[in-house]
């Protein structure tokens, strides 16, 4: 498995990832295309060789984000997601080193999840963990600020991402 970062020719399997995964808020198959070009630099997609596939690989996860336009030493985290076929195996927090590895100007990751998605809120806390990060909760978006039904997506704010 590699983690490298997307391009647009990953975009339709990264939306392909989001929709299977039964947890994300899918959005178009145009906004994954358009994260995959606009900010591969904040986005990173984990491929499998697959003699089947275009390019000899198929996408088996990834992960969206961005810095924070006043604060660029932040970085969010939009969404992550890896294929049900291969969960389990680290991945995810793969995908995060090497989004963080390459930005060693990042102190400070961010991302909203709702408290009853358990999976990824134990990705983050192992995550910060085995980093030696420190990680705290705080409000942001309550569920009466969406026009349809959502959950509340309180802030993951962790501290210190690179080891010292």
């Amino acid at each position: 498995m590699t983690v490298r970062r997307p391009t647009a020719a990953d975009g339709a399997a990264m939306w392909r990832v989001a929709r299977d995964s039964g947890e994300l808020d899918l959005n178009s198959s145009y906004a994954y295309v358009l994260l995959a070009e606009h900010f591969a630099e904040t986005c990173r997609v984990a491929v499998v060789p697959d003699e089947t596939a275009a390019g000899g690989e198929r996408v088996v996860g990834f992960v969206t984000g961005y810095r924070l336009p006043d604060d660029v030493a932040h970085l969010f985290v939009w969404q992550i997601a890896v294929d049900a076929v291969v969960r389990g195996r680290g991945i995810a927090g793969r995908m995060l080193d090497a989004l963080v590895d390459a930005a060693p100007d990042v102190t400070t990751l961010k991302t909203t999840v709702a408290e009853e998605n358990v999976a990824s809120r134990t990705l983050f806390v192992r995550w910060a963990a085995r980093r030696g990060a420190t990680i705290e909760t705080t409000p942001l978006f309550t569920a009466d600020q969406f026009p349809d039904a959502h959950a509340d997506e309180p802030l993951l704010v962790i501290d210190g991402v690179h080891p010292r």
